[in-house]
């Protein structure tokens, strides 16, 4: 339920994001930028002369819904950690990333042959001795 409730905030946090990044590329700033090639002929109709003040109030709408949503989506995530630190915290020391190896084997199955013991493992990692350089020929 609660990666359910992550993926979701996560989605509206995407199009709120969206939704926002239109709202301030279609304001018209004083200098007739950014704001001017989308057409600002088009905001004035579909909203009227009071065209800035719709998109102020939009901008400040999206941007606080922005924002709630981070922090709402960063409490799911801690809420999300806190439960995965503490199921850790239940099966011990021990994880439970270790898979169990069978030890007995079927009747029908032929014994495989038993691994050699290792007495020393010191002798399985010494390094080979270095080869030493060949004496240079002397004139």
């Amino acid at each position: 339920m609660l990666n359910a409730s992550i993926y979701i905030v996560f989605a509206l946090l995407l199009i709120v994001c969206s939704l926002l990044l239109l709202v301030v590329l279609m304001q018209r700033p004083k200098q007739e930028g950014l704001g001017a090639a989308f057409g600002a002929q088009m905001t004035d109709q579909a909203f009227g002369a009071q065209t800035t003040d719709v998109l102020k109030k939009g901008t400040v709408f999206f941007g606080s819904l922005f924002m709630i949503l981070c922090f709402v989506l960063a409490l799911l995530m801690n809420m999300r950690f806190q439960q995965q630190k503490s199921e850790l915290g239940r099966e011990g020391a021990t994880p439970a990333v270790i898979p169990a190896v069978a030890t007995e084997t079927p009747a029908d199955a032929p014994a495989a042959p038993a691994a050699p013991a290792v007495e020393n493992l010191e002798n399985l990692v010494t390094p080979a001795p270095a080869e030493q350089p060949a004496p240079a020929p002397q004139n």
